[in-house]
């Protein structure tokens, strides 16, 4: 993982069993990679993004969610009781990570591409709050970043897009 890295696939992450899975796993889908927590109001999107999982998914399209607790605390639990929470409440089956940091000298290096290759406001590079939202074409570019209070629902149409 050298500062040339031109695409996701030069990544490995880590499962939400702890079993390290490398980002080429996902070579032909389009993705939506989302910073993700139990407890924070944008956790009903959950329901949305399996939402569009199920419509779009397993062939051409994945969601990738990655839980974290840098954004007001609100993922405190560990790896097995975030899984047992995403599924019994939101019915999530779409590919959990280990919680990881997506801001600071800890970043995970998979967050540190998505977010020079997709700055925020004003340039920003930082990942501002819980369910930020990186599109990242079938080929692992990323295309796009999205707010949190962007709805799942209000990206289906570029989705479509990029699956068809």
């Amino acid at each position: 993982m050298t500062s040339q890295s031109n695409s996701i696939y030069d990544y490995s992450v880590t499962n939400i069993d702890g079993t390290s899975r490398s980002m080429s796993d996902f070579k032909g889908k389009v993705l939506l990679i989302v910073n993700t927590a139990s407890k924070c109001g944008f956790t009903p999107q959950y329901k949305a993004l399996q939402a569009l999982y199920d419509t779009y998914g397993a062939d051409k399209f994945a969601v990738l969610g990655f839980p974290c607790n840098q954004f007001g605390k609100q993922e405190q639990a560990d790896e097995a009781e975030i899984s047992q929470f995403c599924e019994l409440n939101f019915g999530v089956n779409f590919p959990l990570f280990a919680k990881i940091e997506v801001n600071g000298d800890k970043a995970d290096p998979l967050y540190k591409f998505l977010k020079k290759q997709a700055k925020g406001l004003l340039g920003s590079e930082s990942i501002k709050w819980n369910f930020t939202k990186f599109l990242v074409s079938a080929e692992g570019q990323v295309l796009e970043r999205f707010a949190p209070t962007t709805t799942p629902e209000s990206l289906e149409q570029k989705i479509k897009a990029l699956v068809n």
